[in-house]
């Protein structure tokens, strides 16, 4: 490894036109950095992580992107897991919005800019792998000294290009070693691995993008059409392009001697101006057909196989009907749980890792076993409430224990909750409660798909779907420092909140669900228009659990079969004074916490929102 002095020399005098043995991409991105960006070689930079709020709004921009490439990058973080490898996905801006990586390391990694939020940009951290992959749209390798600041030199980093369907760099896929072999040939299968991954994840994104148009997909070889394709483009119903993968506009960019980075060229275009067939020949391109006879001849006479796939029809909403039984149960056709229902049944089938957030008794576990049966998981749901175990006994109910591990041990040892779970979902309830410690190794559990019970010398291998959910708001806890920030994205790779009872409008049909549960010996439970009345005013901080309960107890004291205001508890019964007390409550938690709606939030274990929400309806006045 040259030293410091060497390398300064170096850079100035490759970008002076001096000779050098480097790629012509690592000597074009050094001459950006010292003519275009004005950095100083001789200067020393520590890697640049943003901030909490800067990486949530980063986060939140990728959503869609992180969702679909989730199961891409945890494939690609097993083929190379135990090498050393960290898997990086970074912005068009080069921040990095998710991160696979081992726990053990996380201080290592965060120094070394290998961490959710580094800032990898080639403006701010010189030539990188992610930095450059940005500015040139090239998949490439900065191998150790080929970095532009000395602080990089020990890293060895790879990164291909994720474009969108609409030809727009949309991310990088990086994988990185914060040490590695001398030859930068050694990381020769990391670019393929990295490539091959950024294909299928454009390929995924163009599907999901494109349902309702003809997508034709491409491969050189007839093996390989069906199975791995190189890429794709979207053609709509005119016969005009509508999408591509990376190689779609490179395909496209050939045939009419076009800059594939310039899709204005590309889009919108009719594909008899690239290739030798029109929108009424690919019904001759399905599937229909072998792969031998599926080609096609593009205008500058490239020849490929092609395989296309026929438009889903359009306008075809996800009625209740298509609907898994399970999830259809969730509610009664009101938009805010229609639209949850529709998200759970797509999501339900893929292996994504759902958080489910909601105030405490909307039914968040209801929902996780509703996924679980509808997800064609063979395997149980183990559900685990990290609020209710025993903190002294938490570490061995997950993971279990060797034989003789700990006095008062069961003597032939014990499967912990997580390794029952094998073949199914594990559902972590109030995961916001669960101890740091522990997270470090829940999230190693994650990362390698191995568990290790206590006193254990050997992992045992484990295949399960990770489903959590909290009534906490766990981005508050994660900027309070309560709860592991690389956690928290590994859980939420997709998102789904529960509305609070109050602001469901299905309240009849939830209500006739509960009156049919405590209906006994046959007979049929009425409720009275004064006391449907006084159910529908109340603002139910419990939500489906404290209506639930107060159906029980109703049923139980009502006379003849029928729900009257008197069968009703008082709070209720008296609607105002039930409010005043709920005023009053709130009123007492906000002086206790000085006017911070905030802490208050906390306190109550619901979001801001619901606080502000509950103040304007109870007409509480906002503290100076």
């Amino acid at each position: 490894m040259p030293t410091h002095a060497d390398h300064v020399r170096e850079i100035e005098g490759a970008a002076m036109g001096g000779a050098t043995a480097r790629a012509p991409l690592v000597v074009q991105s050094w001459r950006r950095c010292l003519d275009q960006h004005r950095l100083d070689p001789a200067r020393a930079c520590e890697a640049i992580i943003v901030t909490e709020q800067r990486l949530k709004e980063h986060r939140q921009q990728s959503e869609e992107l992180i969702a679909i490439a989730r199961s891409g990058l945890e494939r690609l973080y097993g083929q190379v897991a135990g090498q050393g490898y960290v898997l990086l996905l970074a912005d068009r801006q080069g921040v990095t919005v998710d991160f696979m990586g081992d726990p053990f390391f996380d201080g290592n990694l965060r120094k070394a800019g290998l961490y959710l939020g580094s800032q990898w940009s080639e403006p701010g951290s010189g030539t990188s792998a992610v930095g450059s992959c940005i500015a040139t749209g090239e998949a490439l390798t900065i191998h150790q000294d080929d970095h532009f600041d000395t602080t990089h030199t020990p890293l060895s980093c790879t990164a291909a290009p994720i474009y969108d369907s609409e030809g727009r760099l949309a991310a990088v896929l990086d994988l990185s070693l914060l040490s590695s072999p001398a030859p930068k040939a050694s990381q020769n299968l990391a670019l393929h691995l990295v490539s091959a991954t950024a294909r299928r994840v454009e390929m995924a994104h163009l599907m999901a993008r494109t349902r309702h148009q003809w997508v034709l997909r491409f491969a050189r070889s007839p093996e390989f059409l069906d199975v791995d394709p190189e890429g794709a483009i979207a053609i709509d119903d005119g016969g005009r392009i509508a999408g591509m993968t990376h190689f779609g506009a490179r395909l496209l960019g050939r045939a009419i001697g076009a800059d594939w980075r310039d899709p204005a060229d590309l889009i919108g275009r009719s594909i008899t101006d690239f290739a030798e067939f029109d929108i009424d020949g690919l019904p001759d391109l399905t599937r229909r057909r072998s792969t031998q006879e599926r080609w096609v001849r593009m205008r500058d006479g490239n020849v490929l196989f092609a395989h296309a796939i026929e438009p889903k029809p359009a306008g075809r909403a996800v009625s209740t009907i298509r609907l898994p039984a399970s999830i259809r149960q969730l509610g009664g056709g009101s938009p805010e749980i229609g639209d949850l229902q529709y998200k759970a049944a797509k999501l339900a089938r893929t292996p994504l890792p759902i958080l489910i957030q909601g105030e405490t008794g909307t039914g968040k576990e209801h929902l996780a076993r509703a996924i679980h049966d509808g997800s064609g998981r063979q395997g149980p749901f183990v559900a685990i409430n990290c609020a209710a175990i025993p903190e002294s006994l938490i570490e061995s109910e997950l993971f279990g224990h060797a034989p003789g591990a700990f006095t008062g041990a069961v003597s032939k040892g014990r499967k912990g909750l997580i390794e029952q779970a094998n073949g199914g979902t594990l559902f972590l309830d109030e995961i916001g409660d669960m101890p740091l410690g522990l997270q470090s190794r829940l999230l190693r559990v994650l990362a390698e798909r191995e568990v290790q019970p206590v006193g254990a010398v050997t992992p045992r291998r484990v295949d399960l779907r990770v489903l959590s959910a909290s009534h906490r708001p766990l981005a508050d806890l994660v900027a309070d420092g309560l709860f592991r920030e690389d956690l928290y994205y590994r859980l939420s790779a997709a998102a789904l909140r529960l509305p609070p009872l109050r602001d469901r409008s299905d309240f009849g049909w939830v209500l006739d669900r509960l009156l049919e549960r405590h209906s006994a010996d046959g007979r049929t439970i009425a409720v009275t228009p004064a006391a449907l009345s006084l159910l529908r005013a109340h603002a139910w901080p419990g939500n489906i659990r404290e209506l639930d309960n107060v159906i029980a107890v109703a049923a139980a004291l009502n006379e003849g079969g029928v729900i009257d205001c008197a069968d009703l508890p008082d709070a209720i019964a008296h609607g105002v004074e039930g409010t005043d007390d709920e005023a009053g409550a709130l009123q007492g938690v906000l002086t206790a916490c000085n006017g911070n709606v905030s802490e208050a939030a906390r306190r109550l274990g619901v979001d801001r929102t619901t606080v502000h929400r509950r103040m304007r309806r109870l007409g509480i006045m906002p503290h100076n």
